[in-house]
């Protein structure tokens, strides 16, 4: 345990869970827990069109109560290992977002690995991100200033819904936020180091996760980015990024790697890597500081990569 954050280390309580059929059919069928909104947020539910005849997608919009002029916006995209996961479940950070930055944040719901296969959670995002430049001034957003983001396998959904924007041609994000972000199947293929395969997302349940949404064995050739983003060979021309990672994450040497990779390409990239950090330690942790500067960070890159002021530093609501 020496080499986990200090703030971090009760997590040695906490079941050592893999995540398989049954665990994740069972996640998936809990009841929602949306957060309290409060009088300054008002959050509604929108559906935009499929791309290419693909179903309807809905989202969640999370907005500040006073807004009266198109601003900045955030598609969010939550996590989940492609198995589980809802738009409802990263209501105390988007609210943040919204709270402390005044933008609008929409939570697409889309289509997990469980039940299709790649890239279809990111047809639905690259819909909803068009659907936001198209509609989003009926909606109070600005289509110039529009963010892409999301954590662990939302992450990596929002960064292949920044190369599908960036090959169609139809709109540019303004900013690409990566948390932890899960880009490469290849990692499930070769395991992890011990210490990376401890808590939270095991090298078995990556394995379990890149298996549904691939529908085949992690690690072979014939795997396109738009399901797993490392994978992408030439990174030149995309939007300005932010990637957090803890250094006991799974996620770690693949995101360091995209991280630098993007640098290469002449793509400003912030990289933050958290010490004893491991996966989703700012969601089971959120109240300790390590956890709240964080997403201080994330608040702060938001702020520079959408050109908004920040209103006010403030905690993040429990989740």
């Amino acid at each position: 345990m020496q080499a986990v954050h200090p703030e971090l280390r009760s997590v040695r309580w906490l079941p050592r869970t893999s995540y398989g059929p049954v665990s994740s059919w069972l996640l998936r069928k809990l009841p929602r827990r949306a957060a309290p909104a409060g009088d300054d947020v008002t959050v509604r539910e929108v559906t935009v069109p499929g791309i290419d005849q693909h179903p309807e997608v809905r989202l969640r919009l999370i907005a500040p109560a006073n807004i009266d002029a198109p601003g900045p916006a955030l598609l969010w995209v939550h996590g989940g290992g492609h198995i589980f996961g809802s738009a409802e479940q990263d209501d105390p950070i988007n609210m943040t977002f919204v709270r402390e930055l005044g933008i609008t944040v929409a939570a697409v719901r889309y289509r997990l690995g469980a039940d299709v296969p790649g890239p279809a959670a990111v047809e639905d995002a690259y819909a909803a991100l068009r659907a936001l430049v198209a509609q989003g001034r009926d909606w109070q957003i600005d289509p110039e200033r529009i963010a892409v983001g999301g954590a662990s396998a939302g992450g990596g959904i929002a960064a292949a819904t920044v190369l599908m924007a960036a090959d169609r041609g139809e709109t540019r994000p303004a900013f690409q936020l990566l948390v932890y972000p899960m880009l490469d199947d290849r990692t499930a293929a070769a395991g992890a180091r011990p210490a990376q395969a401890a808590w939270v997302w095991s090298a078995k349940s990556n394995r379990y996760g890149w298996s549904r949404y691939l529908r085949k064995a992690p690690g072979l050739s014939d795997v396109s980015p738009y399901v797993a983003p490392a994978r992408r060979v030439d990174l030149h021309g995309l939007p300005p990024a932010w990637i957090g990672v803890g250094d006991l994450d799974l996620f770690l040497d693949e995101d360091v790697d995209y991280a630098r990779r993007l640098q290469a390409s002449g793509v400003e990239c912030t990289l933050e890597i958290v010490p004893g950090a491991f996966h989703g330690f700012d969601t089971i942790y959120s109240r300790t500081a390590v956890s709240e500067r964080f997403l201080g960070s994330q608040v702060h890159a938001l702020a520079a990569g959408l050109n908004v002021r920040r209103k006010s530093p403030g905690r993040r609501m429990a989740g």
